[in-house]
């Protein structure tokens, strides 16, 4: 027998990579009881909105998104899933009639169950806690990304407490998943032929520590690179107060790490960082920018910088733009403070003073931007001329043309790299030549 074809499961996918893994999950447990992913919402039978929580415009969206796929498909069964759901699932359910169910994200198993609540009566609300770590659901089929990457999640929560942040509100503290579960899904992906495994974590640095005090993520690291494979390990979200030099030796050694590093800094000015709840400086993250560069010459560095928290005033924005003008990162991602309830730095503010740094802070980060976009622009000029490896991720219609990017580009959130030659497969890697620079982008010849 085949599959029903009344079953079919859209989900739209919010907020962050880590959001993506669960979406991903949830989309296989669904498969089991017969739901077939389709990419057309009209069509679907059960929608998932798996929301973001994270910020105030994230929230905003997630909720827009609701709307609109509910006025898009008012016969489907529309369920509220992920961080927004996790976090204000109470204030959902009363506030939102129209959603036929409200599920959180700590133990995604209960999908399958939970849908089938939500047949039998008008809406269900489900926030549920953290199953024991080896119960935890993290099968995966269909992966959302473009083909030859994914998403490898290694921890839940975190334990850093950032004044700002409302992560630990969501996801709770620090939860390190087993190695052995790691290590079993990193050799799935690699026999699926997967070129590029990116690992995610509110903090990859703090893995294994909520065991016994102490990071365990090279001895993690070490196992990954050792897995039979032609693929590639990235580094995503590495906090800068932690970060372990020793981890800069291991990459020298281990051409299966790329010397791509996200570093997430916030802020150059201590009157922020210190309620940020960060015990950096300006020149501590300079030094430590400088150490990496200087002992892995090729590497590539992101960071994102936040404007608005409470009190910044000029003298603190010229502080941070300085520090963004010295230290020239690769790629720079900026956002504006959002009041975050049950965080410390809400006790900074009123909402009243919030909103006038907010418009103030807006016009800041557009300069700030602006800076980063020609720093970025010119840094990628020293690549041109050079020959790199390129993931091919889509192929332009019509065109010898395809979008890619190389290993010094992270998937969603830096330039690409628009690949001219024919016979490519979305998924492969080719050897190209890097050509010009456009804008934060760059074009390359396939060779």
């Amino acid at each position: 027998m085949g599959k029903d074809t009344s079953k079919y499961l859209y989900i739209e996918n919010l907020g962050c990579a880590k959001n993506q893994v669960d979406a991903e999950v949830m989309a296989k447990i669904l498969g089991s009881d017969g739901y077939v992913l389709t990419d057309d919402a009209s069509k679907a039978s059960l929608i998932l909105v798996n929301t973001c929580g994270f910020i105030e415009s994230a929230r905003e969206e997630s909720i827009n998104t609701f709307f609109e796929l509910r006025t898009l498909n008012p016969k489907a069964k529309v369920i509220i899933t992920g961080c927004l759901s996790q976090r204000y699932g109470k204030e959902l359910s009363e506030q939102l009639p129209e959603a036929d169910g409200i599920f959180g994200n700590r133990d995604l198993s209960k999908i399958s169950s939970f849908v089938k609540e939500t047949e039998s009566k008008a809406a269900s609300l489900l926030v549920p806690e953290y199953p024991d770590p080896d119960a935890e659901a993290y099968q995966r089929e269909k992966l959302f990304n473009f083909p030859g990457s994914a998403y490898l999640k290694i921890s839940e929560g975190c334990n850093h407490r950032c004044g700002f942040c409302a992560i630990p509100i969501i996801r709770g503290p620090l939860r390190s998943r087993p190695q052995h579960a790691i290590l079993d899904e990193a050799r799935t992906l690699a026999k699926r032929g997967i070129k590029e495994i990116n690992l995610i974590a509110q903090d990859l640095a703090a893995y294994g520590s909520d065991w016994d005090g102490k990071s365990h993520f090279l001895e993690l690291l070490a196992q990954i690179t050792e897995i039979e494979g032609d693929f590639k390990v990235r580094l995503l979200y590495i906090h800068p107060d932690a970060f372990p030099l020793e981890l800069l030796q291991m990459i020298k050694t281990n051409s299966k790490i790329l010397p791509y590093f996200d570093i997430p800094i916030q802020h150059a000015s201590v009157k922020l960082l210190r309620p940020m709840k960060r015990t950096g400086d300006a020149k501590t993250y300079t030094d430590l920018v400088s150490t990496i560069r200087r002992e892995l010459p090729e590497s590539v560095i992101r960071t994102t910088i936040m404007l608005g928290f409470p009190g910044e005033d000029d003298d603190d924005f010229d502080q941070v733009y300085d520090f963004v003008k010295k230290n020239r990162f690769n790629w720079m991602g900026s956002f504006v403070y959002s009041l975050e309830e049950g965080t410390y730095a809400a006790t900074l503010t009123d909402e009243e003073t919030h909103k006038a740094l907010s418009k103030v802070a807006a016009k800041r980060q557009k300069k700030l931007q602006k800076l980063q976009e020609k720093i970025s622009s010119e840094i990628l000029t020293s690549f041109v001329g050079k020959e790199y490896d390129v993931l091919i991720e889509e192929l332009i219609e019509g065109e010898d043309l395809a979008i890619g990017r190389f290993w010094g580009q992270a998937p969603e959130v830096d330039g690409l790299t628009v690949v001219m030659g024919r016979d490519m497969v979305p998924g492969n890697v080719y050897r190209c030549g890097i050509t010009k620079v456009n804008g934060i982008d760059l074009e390359a010849v396939k060779l």
